[in-house]
């Protein structure tokens, strides 16, 4: 039996944890299948308002978040409209404050510099009070470190930490990194995806190759 698309407890009596994908309603942020956000400081329901953060409609900034993410308490993920501009002869937001300097409304989002969206792989792993900024992808399989502050795209399966985020080491070697990102085993059912749990658990790419083809 599946779990159902928008349960948003993956637990009994466990309210600090929640499945992302029925929490978040804002457009222009989705998050896939199963991932997970943990909060033991405020309500993770309030993800959106508490974690996502500078995010204005205006600008059109997209965050996109895979499926099986595991993400720690107070993560943070800050948006464009963070980043005063660099191009003017002062960083102040005039263009925000346009009733007041009387700027073309127009203008608002040139009063910071564009980044991009931010787009998170599958299966990441985000540690406690991480911060992702505007602009980074990160990798399936990725882990970020506690506190780390991502300002750079992080490749799959790759271990960052410090402030600026720095590589630490990959999680795997090439080989089985290349397999990984072929199977994409968090693209498939419930189902096969259980079927697939002893094979994932044990660490052994082969093993799971076998199984899959097995499907």
């Amino acid at each position: 039996m599946s779990i159902p698309a928008k349960k948003v407890y993956p637990r009994t009596g466990d309210r600090q944890t929640v499945y992302l994908e029925a929490v978040v309603r804002e457009p222009g942020i989705s998050v896939g299948a199963y991932t997970i956000y943990n909060d033991f400081v405020n309500d993770p329901l309030d993800f959106e308002k508490n974690n996502i953060l500078y995010r204005y409609p205006i600008n059109g900034d997209r965050l996109v978040i895979g499926k099986f993410c595991s993400i720690a308490c107070g993560a943070k993920f800050i948006f464009t409209s963070a980043n005063h501009t660099m191009g003017s002869l002062s960083t102040y937001p005039f263009p925000l404050f346009f009733e007041e300097w009387e700027t073309p409304i127009s203008e608002v989002t040139a009063a910071w510099d564009n980044k991009g969206d931010i787009v998170v792989g599958s299966d990441v792993w985000i540690g406690y009070e991480a911060v992702i900024l505007s602009g980074v992808h990160i990798g399936d399989g990725a882990i970020i470190g506690t506190r780390t502050v991502v300002t750079k795209d992080v490749e799959p399966y790759t271990i960052v930490g410090g402030v600026p985020a720095k590589p630490i080491r990959r999680r795997f070697d090439q080989e089985t990194i290349q397999e990984l990102e072929a199977l994409r085993w968090w693209d498939l059912p419930f189902e096969q995806v259980r079927h697939l749990l002893p094979a994932i658990r044990c660490g052994n790419v082969k093993a799971l190759a076998k199984a899959y083809r097995r499907l």
